[in-house]
């Protein structure tokens, strides 16, 4: 297998996930800084043009982190992430879902729309003026999963899992381009730094070719 990986918030997410499980992969980097992804090489690969992706043994590619890490958790079961029995994988799969389609897709798209916008208003169909209120939103959903927030210590009580690597991992981005969160938030705010100290957390900065 072959990871093509890359400096962006769903392949860190993935490469999180791979140190977490304690998995080794060869890996090669995508410049999407400079539009690598949109170029012919990679669109072979993927055409989405879109980071990470995964080659597999049969030559086939699988795409989309989540997918990727789907895969991975049934080849690899232990460490758990994802889940060990059907209520456990769905309770996780329901979390993930919160956590992306409230809150990670908003903080995505106001990125590509504002800060990012130089870079990707040439490959994409933006949006400037919608910018200030994904944003709104990003955070009204973030206060709403503060407030869903169970005993803890994670997203799933007791099981930390994918649900808490893709949110840490989009909150830390955010951080970066202009999309901070309240950190006083009763109980996201405590989780983020629990999350931070992990030793995976810092070392998916790195990528998996460096």
């Amino acid at each position: 297998m072959l990871i093509y990986d890359a400096h962006s918030p769903a392949p860190r997410c993935l490469r999180m996930f791979l140190l977490e499980k304690q998995l080794q992969l060869p890996a090669i980097t995508v410049d999407v800084m400079t539009g690598e992804n949109r170029q012919s090489t990679y669109l072979a690969v993927n055409p989405t043009g879109q980071t990470p992706s995964l080659r597999l043994d049969d030559d086939s590619v699988l795409t989309e982190a989540v997918t990727i890490a789907e895969y991975l958790e049934e080849l690899h079961p232990s460490p758990v992430l994802i889940g060990s029995t059907p209520e456990q994988r769905a309770q996780t799969r329901q979390w993930w879902r919160r956590v992306e389609l409230n809150i990670t897709e908003f903080i995505h798209n106001a990125f590509h729309y504002a800060e990012g916008l130089a870079r990707f208003e040439s490959r994409i169909p933006v949006v400037p003026e919608g910018a200030d209120g994904l944003k709104r939103v990003a955070q009204d959903r973030l206060r709403w999963l503060d407030n869903m927030f169970g005993t803890g210590p994670y997203l799933c009580g007791q099981r930390f899992t994918a649900a808490d690597i893709w949110l840490y991992v989009w909150l830390d981005f955010g951080q970066s381009v202009n999309q901070p969160f309240d950190h006083n938030l009763p109980n996201i705010g405590p989780w983020f730094e629990r999350i931070a100290a992990r030793a995976s957390a810092k070392q998916s900065r790195t990528l998996l070719a460096t």
